[in-house]
């Protein structure tokens, strides 16, 4: 690592140190991290979720559209992420390589960064006034944990754990059916330590009246 990544940068000098790496990196509190490498089924995964998540836009005839992990996501301050996919909404600067404003986000878990996915990241993105969804999907088994803001703009949670489910996203005119998520995925379930949320109530659909 340079002696400029390790002393800490901006943004700015984040984007321009990472034009020169072959590898993709988050900064975190200055510092740039790798992005581990991506096994087969969590790449499936993503390119599942990236195709459905981009033709329902452009079906409906959204002026959205989806980006992968190439657009850096600016969380709190000083923090990149590269969430698998994202949603942004007009205005767009064709040249801008990051965006302060998604609408949706998806992260495919891996082994080795789960829980910094399901905690630290969880709380960076709910920070960001303009996104409306947040998605974690488990690549090992069919589990897809979805945050949304309800009418009151508090954030709730659902787990769907049936290939049979549908994940509604009125604000964005999406509805992801979870066998498209895992189509020609292997499942190799592995456990995981139980979150807080798991018990949180599964019942009630998204609610969510923004529009693009």
């Amino acid at each position: 690592m340079s002696d400029q990544a390790a002393k800490g940068m901006t943004v700015a000098e984040f984007l321009v140190w990472q034009t020169g790496q072959e590898d993709k990196y988050e900064l975190v509190n200055g510092r740039p991290f790798a992005m581990t490498g991506a096994r087969l089924r969590h790449d499936r995964v993503t390119g599942n979720a990236f195709s459905e998540v981009r033709r329902q836009l452009r079906a409906n005839g959204s002026p959205c559209d989806a980006f992968t992990s190439d657009i850096g996501i600016l969380t709190v301050p000083g923090q990149l992420r590269r969430p698998d996919v994202s949603v942004l909404c007009p205005p767009f600067d064709e040249e801008s390589m990051t965006s302060d404003s998604p609408r949706l986000v998806v992260e495919v878990l891996s082994e080795s960064t789960e829980q910094i996915d399901r905690l630290v990241k969880l709380d960076e993105y709910k920070t960001l006034e303009t996104l409306d969804y947040i998605v974690f999907a488990d690549p090992t088994r069919v589990e897809v944990g979805v945050w949304f803001r309800d009418s009151g703009g508090v954030w709730r949670n659902q787990t769907f754990q049936q290939a049979d489910s549908v994940i509604h996203m009125p604000g964005l005119g999406l509805s992801i059916s979870v066998a498209a998520l895992y189509e020609r995925v292997t499942l190799t379930p592995r456990p995981r330590p139980r979150l807080v949320w798991d018990d949180a109530d599964e019942a009630a659909p998204p609610i969510n009246t923004r529009t693009p």
